[in-house]
């Protein structure tokens, strides 16, 4: 992993075999990064995602182990319980360009990814709904 910072932004290289949400939360532990959104683009070749079940209120997690180009990754950081609270989903493309995404877990870098984060002067925690089993925004 390396990065440049400039103002409020991040320019972040996540290198082959380092996994993506890992490395998030320690750059965002290191910088101290509060809330921000991030997107990026690059390469993977396993790791989990996941769907929220809304029936049964459970996340449907699903493995993968494939050479896949990540065609759009997308989220946000905030904090929960005082320590980084990364959520972020993904598209991933396979060699015959059929395209799934969800919920990123966690996946590990094949050839490289390229991320920007845009820090947001604000703090943002997030706290449970009960009704949804959510974590979400809390102002």
């Amino acid at each position: 992993m390396d990065y440049r910072a400039c103002n409020n932004k991040i320019i972040l290289r996540i290198d082959k075999g380092e996994e993506i949400v890992s490395t998030l939360n320690d750059l965002c532990s290191k910088l101290n990064i509060k809330t921000a959104f991030i997107s990026g683009i690059g390469a993977c070749d396993r790791g989990t995602i996941g769907f929220l079940d809304l029936q049964t209120k459970e996340y449907l997690k699903y493995e993968f182990e494939e050479e896949f180009e990540i065609t759009s990754l997308i989220g946000n950081i905030t904090r929960k319980d005082e320590k980084p609270y990364i959520h972020l989903h993904i598209n991933l493309s396979n060699k015959d360009m059929q395209t799934f995404g969800g919920h990123l877990n966690e996946a590990y870098i094949s050839a490289t990814c390229e991320i920007l984060i845009d820090i947001i002067d604000i703090d943002v925690d997030r706290q449970i709904d009960e009704d949804l089993n959510l974590n979400i925004f809390k102002f």
